[in-house]
Parts: C-alpha cells; structure tokens; sequence
C-alpha cells in the first residue's frame, strides 16, 4: 500500500467544514445547468436568433472573467471564509434581480442579473476549490478536489430537473400543433404579448427562490467555524505572485485546457437542445437527455476519483479526453439519434477535467501564489463566454457543406477535447 492511501482524503478535524463548502459546489452547479436551457427559451420568447440567445452564456461567464482576479486579491487580504460570504452576498442578488428584470421584460435586464450573479459564483469558486485543496495533506488534494467536485453535478441535476419539470414544460412559448411546428411563430402581436408575460415569469421563480436559499446559506457559513490558513509574515506583493505564474508553464497551459474544457462543457450541455430539437424532439423532453448526461457525468466523476487511487491522474486526463474526442467526432458526424447518443455519452468522459486540470496546474505552487492561480484558473471560465456564441452562429447557418449547422457545430468542442489531451500528455512526459 503506498503512502498516499494511507493519508485521509479528508481529516476528521475538518469534516464538518468539508461538507459545509462541499455544498456551494452543488449551489454552483444548481445555477450553471438551469441556465444553460434557458439559451434555447429566450430564443423562442424573445423571438431572437440562437447566436444572440447565446449573450446569456456570454453574461452568465463573462461574470467569471471579470470578478476572478478581484475576488482572489480579497481572499489573499483576508480569508476563505470573508470570500465565500461576499460571493453569497453577490450570489442572492444577481438571482433575485430576475424579479425586475421579468417586470420590464428587457432581455438585457436579464442578462445584468445573471452577469452580477456570476460574480458571485466567481468569488464562491475562486476561494472554495483552493480551500477545499488545503484541507489535508498535499499529497491527497487532487483526489480531495475531486471528490468535492463530484457533489457540482447533483446540483446540476437539480437544476437541469427544475429546468425540465417547472421551466420549459410550462412554457406556452414552446407548444407545438400536430405537424411538430411552433404555434407561438403564428401568432399574432398581442397574443404574443401575453404569452411572454406568462412564459419570463415561469423563467423568473425559481430563480428568486434560489435567491433565498443562498441567503439561507450565507447564514450557516457566517456561524460555521472555518479553520484559518496560515499567516505568512514575509508575504510577497501580488505581482510577484503574477510573475512566478506566469514563469510556470504547467500553470500556464493549465489555464488554457481549463478556458477550452469550460468551452467544452458549456457547448455540450447548452446545445444538446438543439441537437435534439434538429431531429424534432421538444425542448422539454431534449431536456431530459442532458439530465442522463449529467447522470452519467456524476457517476463517472466517482468512478474516475476512485480510479485515480491506482492511475496517475495525467494520464487518466489524456485518455479521458481522447475518448471525448472519439465521442464528438461521432456526433459531428452522425446524423441522427445516435448521434445525440454520442453527445450525451461524452459526459463521462469530461467528468474528471474540470477538477483535474485544476489541481495540476496548482500542484507545487506557494500558498501565498494559490489564491491568485486559482483566480486565473477561473477566469479561464470565460471560455464558457466566447465559444457558444460562435457556436450559435454555426447552428443559425443551418447548413455546413453535407453537414447540418448544428452537427458541424460540434467540431468546437471536438478541438477543446484535442488540446486537453495534448495538455494530459505534456503534464505526464515533460512537466512532470
């Protein structure tokens, strides 16, 4: 038995804050997969284009991008803990802002609340995943992280059910007549009107909900005991933590495979819908098959976190993304519903790169330099921002050569998986 099975992955001593932060990651992915269908309902209730429905994806991780970096400079002045409440602080608000914005029915308003929401989600993951990383031994926080991590997709989950069973279901926007075709598009002026009014209120209510649970939470972390990192008496400015950084180049190219994995996972999950709805499935019941995805996404991050006890984790990285690969040239492809099989199936295969990618490229760093690599790794979310509009614009062409639009789409994620698995290989053969 090595040394690293016998460390605790996590200590008894932090037990119970473990689970406490565990649970914002399941807060964060609660919000992340009830807004990515909601791309495909603006589309049809604001009656915009795909690549302009998209913008809420741009908003929604431009917020990462632009509040990373700051949340890591609050973090490195005062602690974990000052951080994650700010982050829930932030956090509520942008959610219960969906109140107004479904008032004035302004697409934009819509989008600045789920810009300031994000802010929040930036602060929460900019200072949980390296809290959650210095909760143990060094040795074991890669597996610790994953573990942690593994609890982002029940959330998901939750959010994709609320999404399927209580959002999209209920949308008037969506009913369809006997031949498969939209009844709202046929409509005129004024009946649209009402439709739109009933269908944003539908998006706005789970939202402001959330709003009040992470409130509620905001409450139990600010009573919690949080243990404390250590005080570093002789700690360096934070351009000297810049310049180390970027002198680093697993910490560097780990930057990158995470703005291309986010891309990735964002483009996969986002237009599944349209995958599905381009061979004539409705948006309610294409839901569900990113609701089996994201199943199969949570029972292959366990798997993969167990695996990594006996196969370095590198290496499970390279292989997982050449398998991704494999999975989303078949969907670019293949037209059909085994295509759409092969989407959902590449799930298992991202399970393990977010927090992968993530420890690897913090692995080695000075305490006083993780908080700021942290913040770079989640900017790097920002990928999650860019690719999706573009891939918006592939879909709206509706015709690539003998491809569909939306299956030649698929060739942006097939890209991100190539440079993750070249990111896999160089962290096992030359940065190692």
């Amino acid at each position: 038995m090595s040394n690293t099975e016998k460390i605790p992955v996590v200590s008894k001593e932090v037990l119970i804050p473990f689970i406490i932060i565990t649970s914002l990651f399941s807060l964060w992915g609660f919000a992340n997969d009830i807004t990515n269908p909601m791309v495909a309902a603006f589309a049809t209730v604001m009656e915009i284009s795909t690549a302009k429905a998209a913008l809420v994806q741009f908003a929604f991780y431009g917020g990462y991008a632009t509040m990373a970096i700051p949340a890591a400079l609050f973090v490195r002045k005062y602690s974990y803990k000052s951080g994650i409440i700010l982050g829930l602080v932030l956090y509520a608000i942008g959610a219960l802002l969906f109140y107004p914005a479904a008032k004035f029915e302004v697409f934009g308003y819509f989008l600045v609340s789920l810009y300031i929401l994000t802010f929040g989600l930036a602060f929460l993951e900019t200072t949980a995943n390296p809290f959650i990383l210095m909760m143990g031994d060094e040795r074991t926080a890669t597996r610790r992280l994953n573990l942690a991590q593994a609890f982002n997709p029940i959330g998901s989950l939750f959010g994709m059910f609320v999404a399927s069973k209580f959002i999209l279901v209920a949308l008037d926007s969506d009913k369809r007549n006997e031949a498969g075709e939209l009844i709202f598009n046929t409509l005129d002026e004024a009946q649209k009107a009402v439709i739109r009014t009933h269908d944003l209120s539908v998006i706005r209510n789970p939202y402001v909900i959330l709003g009040f649970v992470v409130i509620a939470m905001l409450v139990v972390i600010a009573i919690t005991k949080m243990p404390k990192r250590e005080k570093n008496d002789n700690q360096t400015s934070a351009a000297s933590s810049f310049k180390r950084l970027f002198g680093n180049g697993k910490y560097k190219e780990g930057v990158l495979a995470q703005l291309f994995y986010v891309a990735a996972q964002i483009m996969c999950w986002t237009f599944i819908i349209q995958y599905a709805g381009n061979l004539g499935i409705p948006k309610a019941e294409a839901q569900n098959y990113n609701i089996v995805a994201m199943s199969i996404f949570l029972l292959s991050r366990f798997i993969s976190t167990f695996l990594m006890k006996y196969v370095n984790s590198r290496k499970l990285l390279m292989i997982f993304a050449l398998c991704a690969m494999t999975t989303t040239a078949g969907v670019i492809l293949i037209e059909g519903i085994l295509g759409l099989y092969l989407l959902v199936a590449t799930s298992a295969f991202m399970s393990l790169m977010f927090p992968t990618i993530y420890g690897i490229a913090l692995h080695g760093l000075d305490e006083e330099d993780t908080a700021l690599g942290a913040a770079g790794l989640v900017m790097a979310i920002v990928g999650g921002a860019l690719m999706p509009i573009l891939q918006g614009i592939f879909i709206d062409m509706e015709k690539v050569g003998p491809l569909s639009g939306v299956n030649f789409s698929f060739i942006l994620p097939f890209i991100c998986f190539c440079f993750i698995a070249v990111y896999g290989y160089r962290t096992l053969k030359i940065h190692s």
